[in-house]
């Protein structure tokens, strides 16, 4: 048997061995190793500053005057319903949230943050932006404006119908 590889065999050996490893060439993957990372960084400054992730998470999700659902929360903030609501309670007791009528459908609850909730924040969402400033600034403006604009299409294009915030 003839051991020497034809030069088409040769070409495939030298582009598989080219080739990336799949995870590094896998868009779920490397979003998920991008937010790890990222987070990760930020998320011991939310701990420095006496606050546990979750509830950063959640204040981050009703920064702005948001009032969501529960359910919109724990979807948003990435984080279980049950612990959503165990958490809110004890903001809720602290007066950074409070909890109201939806005027739409009086069954739905929603969750907004208190005056005293956002000037609890405010600092800690100053660090979170001058943190994404420092992220971003290799990228420059425009590619950083894009790469938002991508993600937020990606997160649009595979959010079920009916639940957007």
């Amino acid at each position: 048997m003839n051991d020497t590889a034809t030069p088409s065999r040769t070409a495939a050996r030298r582009a598989r061995a080219a080739a990336p490893p799949f995870v590094d060439d896998y868009l779920p993957a490397l979003l998920a190793q991008a937010s790890q990372l990222v987070s990760c960084e930020f998320h011991e400054i939310v701990k420095a500053s006496g606050w546990t992730v979750t509830e950063w998470r959640i204040m981050a999700t009703l920064a702005g005057g948001r009032a969501l659902s529960t359910g919109e929360l724990s979807r948003v903030s990435l984080t279980k319903q049950p612990t959503v609501t165990r958490v809110l309670h004890g903001m809720q007791e602290r007066g950074e949230v409070e909890r109201i009528d939806d005027a739409s459908d009086r069954r739905v609850t929603l969750v907004r943050m208190t005056a005293a909730g956002e000037r609890a924040v405010a600092r800690l969402i100053a660090q979170a932006r001058a943190h994404e400033s420092a992220t971003l600034a290799p990228f420059g403006e425009a590619l950083a404006a894009e790469l938002k604009r991508a993600l937020r299409r990606i997160i649009d294009e595979h959010t079920p119908a009916g639940r957007h915030a």
